[in-house]
């Protein structure tokens, strides 16, 4: 993993970790991670759902390019902070660690801590069409919650960052249409 000359390390977040990272930092920018996409593509049996009724979350599918924030962490916060990420990001290890290069909204390059989506995983849920998605994220929950209110909380997010992805707003309109209806 590259670092700048201080020590200090980045981290990238294009979900929960946008609006709600849970660790000191240095700085926060918008990023732009390519070759990777935003993806409701991992079957949560853990934050999100249960292994008897799991829900879907995050992670970053091959493919396009994301938009998201990243964070530069201090070098005396660097072990705190990383045992903190493996401890939310990994309680099943549905991702692997992997130092990608993104692009700074002020145009540096930097390397950062991501955590991408391992599609050997059994939870890969991988390409799933909005319906399916909306089957699986409506009436899930599980220890952090409901899962429609992650995609709410991600669309509201997004939105006030300034970035929207229609493709969510859609899949939380379907998904907030269905839960009404039961």
């Amino acid at each position: 993993m590259s670092r700048a000359d201080s020590g200090e390390r980045w981290v990238f977040g294009y979900g929960s970790l946008m609006w709600r990272p849970g660790f000191p930092f240095l700085e926060r920018q918008h990023a732009t991670l390519h070759g990777r996409r935003r993806a409701f593509c991992i079957y949560s049996v853990h934050h999100r759902g249960t292994y008897e009724r799991p829900g879907l979350v995050l992670g970053l599918a091959p493919g396009g390019a994301v938009r998201g924030k990243a964070y530069r962490v201090a070098q005396a916060d660097w072990p705190a902070t990383y045992d903190y990420l493996r401890e939310r990001e990994q309680p099943t290890e549905t991702y692997y660690e992997s130092s990608t290069s993104l692009r700074l909204a002020d145009g540096r390059r930097v390397e950062a801590l991501t955590f991408l989506s391992d599609v050997k995983h059994p939870q890969w849920a991988g390409v799933l069409s909005l319906e399916r998605q909306c089957e699986l994220i409506a009436g899930a929950t599980g220890l952090s919650g409901r899962n429609v209110d992650y995609v709410r909380d991600l669309v509201e997010h997004l939105r006030a960052e300034g970035l929207r992805d229609r493709a969510m707003e859609r899949l939380l309109a379907m998904v907030e249409a269905r839960e009404a209806a039961t």
